[in-house]
């Protein structure tokens, strides 16, 4: 019986053995080593995954944007030397530097203390957990939650709004959410939202509807609202990358009104004049001048 017995349990250590070595491996994240990391779910509660590279970008390499860049410059001090800030929302249309931003403030604040931890929308349902981990008050922590949007029967802006006026930051003086979308609400409007607010004696009333979208975006105590470029800061912008990179590369040319004309053009092909678009233009005109200049002496 004893012996049975024995084999059995022997069985299951075994069985446990194999369950473990397929489990991933799990390192905690040191801080003082770490500027960055990337929440993980999985069936286990989720983990820290480090990010060994953050993009180099600086906050002087970012113009055209010298308002929002100076509140979120204020707000990130104030969270760093352990004054009262805000949870921040960066809104408004693609490629105007809303994430490019916020990756430049941690780059600038790094050395001030400064966190910061990603997490995926599909991963909001554990921001309590997150934040309830992020425990060493030698730092200040930043929840990135980048490009956020939620479709009308999307449950999760819930648990991103009770996060935000609940007791999970209350209690976290060290933990600030800055989140970047392209959508002011951050959640689809439609135009049957309007039509189902009712009019009586002369009073418009909002539907519950409509209240409920523009809650969550309320919940952020810092709008910073970023817009297409106008023409002149588009050819500004791309002015001063195409002169960056050509400088790093040793390239030797002049901003030309040749330049500025091929600029729009790129910018009109893609249907929007921004930062992102500016400096994809800057590395496609410098890349293919090097090469061709390769090419000849070659």
């Amino acid at each position: 019986m004893a012996g049975s017995r024995k084999k059995h349990y022997s069985r299951i250590h075994a069985a446990l053995d194999r369950v473990l070595q397929l489990l991933p491996f799990r390192q905690s994240v040191d801080w003082s080593e770490t500027t960055a990391a990337h929440w993980r779910n999985d069936l286990f509660g989720g983990s820290f995954e480090r990010i060994d590279e953050l993009p180099s970008i600086d906050l002087d390499d970012l113009h055209e944007i010298d308002r929002q860049k100076g509140e979120l410059v204020r707000n990130t001090r104030q969270f760093c030397m352990g004054l009262p800030a805000n949870n921040a929302l960066l809104w408004g249309a693609r490629g105007t530097g809303k994430s490019s931003l916020i990756q430049a403030i941690v780059n600038r604040f790094a050395s001030k203390g400064l966190r910061v931890v990603q997490v995926e929308k599909s991963a909001l349902s554990e921001i309590a957990n997150i934040t309830a981990q992020l425990v060493d008050r030698r730092f200040h922590y930043l929840i990135v939650c980048d490009d956020l949007s939620f479709d009308e029967d999307d449950d999760g802006y819930k648990q991103l709004k009770s996060a935000l006026e609940g007791s999970v930051f209350a209690s976290s003086s060290n933990v600030l959410i800055y989140a970047t979308s392209n959508r002011r609400h951050l959640i689809t409007e439609y135009m049957r939202d309007n039509l189902s607010s009712t009019q009586t004696r002369g009073e418009l009333h909002e539907s519950e509807a409509i209240e409920e979208k523009i809650s969550l975006s309320d919940r952020f105590g810092l709008w910073l609202s970023f817009h297409q470029f106008k023409q002149d800061q588009y050819l500004r912008v791309a002015e001063y990358w195409f002169k960056k990179l050509a400088q790093a590369h040793g390239l030797k040319v002049n901003w030309t009104q040749q330049l500025r004309q091929d600029a729009l053009t790129w910018a009109l092909n893609r249907g929007v004049r921004s930062g992102r678009t500016a400096n994809h233009f800057a590395k496609y005109t410098v890349g293919k001048t090097l090469l061709e200049h390769s090419e000849t002496v070659n």
